[in-house]
Order: C-alpha cells, then sequence, then structure tokens
C-alpha cells in the first residue's frame, strides 16, 4: 500500500514547482540589488524561510487522507471567517489595505491567502454532500454564500485582487461539481455587466468622453433605481409568462432581465466598496498613457521591462528597470518583468513552460481521481492556479488590470507560497488516493 502511494508522487508537478521557486529566489535576489551592486534586501532570504516551512507543509498534506480534511472543513472555514472578521478590525494596513496580522513588527501573514484553500476545500464538501440536489437553486444560493462570505470581508479591507480569485474558484468547482451550465452561463454575464457598469463612469470620463443620451443613463447612479425598477419588472412578467405558456422566449428575456437587474445592484456596491484608485486600475490598461506619472506608470514601466529582454535578456542581475528601481512592486506584482527583462523571450517561455506542467498535470489528477471530493477540490485549486497565472503575467504586458495578484511559486510573499504549496500537497494527495478507492 505504501509502495502504491510512493510510486503514486507526481514527480513532475513537484519538481516543476520547485524549478518555479527556485526562480523565484533567483529574481526576488535581483530585484533588491542595487545598479551599484548593492544588496539592500534580505527579502530573497525570507523567501527561501517561507519555502523551506511550505514544502515540510506540502509533503505532510501530500500523504493522508484529504477526504478527512473535508470532514473538518466546515470548522477551518469558519475559523478562517473569524480570523478575516479579526483582520478587518485590527489588522495592520500595508498598500492601503488591512489586510495583514501582525505581532510587534512581524508580520504574522495575510490571512485571506490561506482563506482561499480554506474556501475550496468547503465549497468541494458542500458540492459532495449536495450532489443529489445540485440543480436545485437553493443549493446554487448556498454554495454562493460560501463563496460570497469571504470576498466580501476580503472586499471590505480592500483587496479586489485577492477577492476576484475567488471567482474562479468557484466557476471550476462548480462546473466539476456539474452545477448547470445555465446557472454558471447566469453568473459570469451578471459578474461581467457589473464589472463594466462599475468603472463606466470613470471609464468614460477618462478615456469615451461620450455624452449620449445611453451613456448618461448608464453612468448617472441618478437613473439606476428606475432601471432596476424596470428589470425587475420585466423578470415577473417573463416569470409569469414563462409558468403560463412555457415559452422559451419568456425564459430568456428573464433571465437578461434579472442579469441586468443583479448588474446594477452590483455596481454600485462596487463603486461604494472600492476606492478610487482601485477602479482606475481596471480603466488604465486599455490605454495606460491617460495617467502615465500615477496609475499608468505601473503598466508603462513593466512594459518597458518586458520588451527590452529581447530573445534571450540582458543578463541576470543587468536588467535597468529593476537596478534603477522604476519597477513598482518588482518583487512581489511584478516579477515576472524582471524575469522577461534579464532572461528574455527563453527565461518567460521557460515559466510559461513549468506553470504549464502544473496545470496540466492538475488537469490529470482531476480527470483521475477516484471520488467526486477529490475532482471538485482539485478543480478549485487549479483554477486558482490558473487565474494567477493569467492575470499576474497578462498585468506585466498591459493585457489585465493592475490588481496586485502574485505569480504563484515565484514573487515573494510568505502567505502566498504557504498557500500555495498546501494546495500542490493536496494535489499530489489527491493523486496518491487514487489507489485506495
Amino acid at each position: 500500500m505504501k509502495l502504491r502511494s510512493f510510486l503514486g508522487f507526481d514527480i513532475f508537478i513537484f519538481l516543476s514547482v520547485i524549478a518555479l521557486m527556485l526562480i523565484g529566489v533567483l529574481f526576488i535576489y535581483s530585484s533588491g540589488v542595487s545598479s551599484s551592486g548593492i544588496v539592500y534586501s534580505n527579502e530573497y532570504v525570507k523567501q527561501i524561510i517561507s519555502i523551506s516551512i511550505g514544502l515540510v507543509l506540502c509533503l505532510l498534506f501530500s500523504f493522508g487522507n484529504y477526504s478527512r480534511l473535508g470532514e473538518w472543513s466546515l470548522y477551518f472555514y469558519l475559523a478562517g471567517i473569524l480570523v478575516l472578521v479579526y483582520t478587518l478590525v485590527f489588522g495592520k494596513v500595508v498598500n492601503g489595505a488591512r489586510a495583514w496580522i501582525t505581532l510587534g513588527s512581524f508580520h504574522v501573514g495575510q490571512p485571506s491567502e490561506l482563506m482561499k484553500i480554506l474556501t475550496i476545500l468547503y465549497l468541494g464538501y458542500f458540492f459532495d454532500q449536495h450532489r443529489n440536489s445540485i440543480r436545485k437553486l437553493s443549493t446554487l444560493f448556498m454554495s454562493l454564500g460560501i463563496v460570497a462570505l469571504p470576498m466580501g470581508l476580503i472586499l471590505l479591507q480592500p483587496d479586489m485582487g485577492t477577492a476576484l480569485v475567488f471567482v474562479p474558484i468557484y466557476l471550476f468547482s462548480a462546473f466539476i461539481a456539474l452545477v448547470p451550465l445555465r446557472y454558471l452561463f447566469f453568473l459570469v454575464l451578471s459578474g461581467f455587466l457589473t464589472i463594466i457598469l462599475g468603472i463606466l463612469p470613470e471609464w468614460n470620463s477618462a478615456i469615451l468622453h461620450n455624452e449620449g443620451f445611453l451613456i448618461r443613463i448608464l453612468t448617472e447612479a441618478s437613473f439606476w433605481p428606475y432601471l432596476i425598477l424596470v428589470a425587475a419588472l420585466i423578470t415577473i412578467l417573463s416569470l409569469i409568462g414563462f409558468i403560463s405558456y412555457h415559452r422559451k422566449y419568456f425564459y430568456w428575456t428573464g433571465f437578461f432581465a434579472f442579469s441586468s437587474a443583479l448588474s446594477f445592484i452590483g455596481a454600485f456596491l462596487m463603486q461604494k466598496v472600492l476606492k478610487d484608485y482601485q477602479i482606475m486600475r481596471l480603466i488604465v490598461f486599455l490605454d495606460p498613457e491617460i495617467d502615465p506619472r500615477g496609475t499608468g506608470w505601473h503598466i508603462i514601466q513593466s512594459i518597458t521591462a518586458v520588451g527590452s529582454g529581447g530573445l534571450y535578456g540582458k543578463g541576470f542581475l543587468q536588467g535597468t528597470q529593476s537596478q534603477y528601481r522604476f519597477l513598482p512592486m518588482q518583487s512581489t506584482d511584478f516579477i515576472f518583468s524582471i524575469i522577461a527583462e534579464e532572461w528574455g523571450f527563453i527565461g518567460s517561455f521557460l515559466i510559461l513552460l513549468l506553470f504549464t506542467v502544473v496545470l496540466l498535470r492538475g488537469i490529470y489528477i482531476i480527470w483521475t481521481a477516484k471520488d467526486r471530493y477529490g475532482k471538485i477540490v482539485g478543480a478549485g485549486i487549479v483554477g486558482m492556479l490558473f487565474f494567477h497565472m493569467v492575470v499576474n503575467i497578462g498585468m506585466t504586458m498591459g493585457i489585465m488590470p493592475i490588481t496586485g495578484i502574485p505569480l504563484p511559486f515565484v514573487s515573494y510573499g510568505g502567505s502566498s507560497i504557504l498557500n500555495s504549496l498546501i494546495s500542490i500537497g493536496i494535489l499530489l494527495n489527491i493523486h496518491q488516493r487514487r489507489y485506495h478507492f
């Protein structure tokens, strides 16, 4: 039995993660070296310590029976919610968000990072326990509540980037749990419309400069109560029509009307919760030149770094954007920019190749898992890692808005490393346990 477990250890995903972390340490070190060659930051030492602790946790979580985690997941989840509430009240403000727990001058960690895996574990358990009622709206709303609660608490910090990660966690998990696709389409549509409506006033003011009647209705909040009322009435009338005549056009009319109503409500809440600079971050990636000395500075400098690397890069410790400190948050959010500048396209491709191995092996683990809970949890983990990778690398190239999402295994940050390695440990566990079912 033990031999089969050992042989079931996925060495490909483990070695790929080790390689990513080694590259991360190298470039965290590079980010802390000045143009004169002076090392002014010990972040790389802290990262090595975090990796060492994380690897121990990864190996611990890779053995045993992950189904036990499901049985205790509700208690872990509730404990995580209590810690998030504590952080909102007593946490330390870093970069404008009250997201850290500290003991004196020592940063204990960022609870929102670990809340991701706690949510994945409990959401998977919930879906598994409600497999026979997965098509019911009550099950859908309860599962949404599991994700919405930590998202709301994290948005109040406010930390929009971390909160957004819970969206792919839910969608990937729900898809594998066989939640009806029309429900997922409704959620994606409502979320997309919420973001568009939420940023539209600033977008119009900064870029569009459109004074048309339709734009005025959609950007002036004083019109929104009337639009919500109209959408609600259409939804009710469509529901009555569908019940009476069972015509699909009534169903889809109500579907889109209800989505619109929720989107206006969501956009209103979004504008109340998010800071102006966070909304601007969602806009400025469309045209960084509208704020070249402010929010656009990050994207402009990052694109410059990525583009200047060429095919082979400028060489390790030879990147000018990082050496002269033009890149903001270069050891965390923009670590990929340094890699692209110093190792060029070859180094960037290596990073993408290693992540591809991790994600493809993750999909294989989901496919071969022998129980429903393992498949759903695996999907949540893969969705989380995929979203992190796409958004972080995308924002360094100016094709995604800046959201402060780290690059897993590579960016500096103890909480991020621990969450990522625990997640990998659970994936490895799911892969090994397929021999035991």
